[in-house]
């Protein structure tokens, strides 16, 4: 939006500036004002060569510098001629200006396109795309991975305050000698031993945490699926082609896999919501071959009234539903 307005503004300013030079040829508010750069610098123009532009500029800028006169008089001129040479030589030392001052030479009396293009170069951000590409993506990272991080403190705490969770990390923790129960039943209180510090640390170690909340990974960030996006590509296409290759030209008949692959793709779920999701139903879909697509449909809208139905009648549920969906499964490792 900002950008707009500033380009509108400028386009005004243009328009006015336009209406002003009724003649056409060398505008002075432009490129080197009323001389041609390439005079300027004393180079041709048939003949220019950008190896040699830097030498010419140097030579002038000696010679004309504001420095090798003392007079007020003469230093005021001097250093007019030295911005007029300093102008042509970053005029043409840049592709993109120096393409859009040959266009105001050969095109004088389009007025209000070389003033555009002269004030759009002069404003626009001299920033490289792709360092704001980089810069973006690395923003995009970090958000992911601190987000991540306290997602998984929030599962971590969470955890530590179920019962469940807490006796059976201090039952791991008696058994691995890091804690010791007194007489009463009680954790043993030892000096220098933080025994809630051990038990969180005992669940971070065992705690199988999935889906939203899971542990934060570099490898799940927008940074790493960029750098393996060609390979991530490469594998896509030979997939494909194997895929096709076996059933649609070999006509081999579907394995377990593969028809895990229509089912996942008819329900139209990923591989961790699959995971999640239907783990116990497999057998059931399998059951009703839903790897058929016909089938997969009618079996998922009986899954579907059926949770409906269950949610109507349970808030808890419905509160176990949208958990399932955001932040995955919670449990210890080992656990039955």
């Amino acid at each position: 939006m900002g950008s707009f307005v500033v380009e509108t503004i400028l386009l005004i300013f243009l328009i006015v500036l336009v209406q002003k030079s009724e003649s056409v040829g060398f505008a002075p508010e432009l490129y080197c004002g009323l001389e041609n750069c390439y005079d300027v610098l004393e180079i041709n123009r048939e003949e220019f060569d950008k190896q040699k532009l830097s030498k010419a500029y140097r030579a002038l800028a000696r010679k004309h510098h504001p420095d090798r006169v003392k007079s007020k008089e003469e230093k005021g001129l001097a250093e007019e001629r030295f911005r007029v040479i300093a102008t042509a030589y970053e005029t043409l030392k840049d592709e993109e200006a120096k393409t859009n001052y040959d266009y105001y030479l050969d095109h004088p009396d389009q007025r209000f396109y070389n003033y555009y293009q002269y004030y759009r170069l002069r404003v626009a951000p001299k920033v490289d795309v792709r360092l704001v590409i980089v810069g973006t993506i690395l923003v995009i990272s970090l958000f992911q991975y601190l987000s991540a991080k306290h997602k998984f403190a929030e599962a971590i705490e969470y955890a530590t305050g179920v019962g469940k969770f807490r006796n059976m990390a201090i039952k791991d923790g008696i058994d691995k000698g890091l804690l010791e129960m007194d007489r009463n039943g009680k954790l043993k209180k030892t000096k220098g031993v933080d025994n809630d510090a051990i038990i969180k640390q005992i669940i971070i170690d065992n705690l199988d945490v999935t889906g939203g909340y899971k542990k934060e990974s570099l490898y799940e960030t927008l940074a790493w699926h960029t750098i393996v996006f060609p390979v991530t590509i490469c594998r896509y296409i030979k997939w494909n082609i194997q895929w096709y290759w076996r059933f649609s030209v070999q006509k081999e008949e579907l394995d377990d896999e593969a028809k895990l692959y229509l089912i996942r793709r008819y329900l139209g779920v990923s591989q961790l919501e699959f995971d999640q999701r239907y783990e116990a139903d497999i057998d059931n879909l399998f059951e009703r071959e839903c790897w058929i697509k016909e089938n997969c449909l009618v079996w998922k809208a009986e899954k579907d009234a059926a949770e409906q139905e269950k949610m109507a009648q349970s808030g808890r549920y419905k509160r176990y539903k949208r958990y399932m969906k955001n932040a995955g499964t919670i449990s210890f490792v080992d656990e039955e």
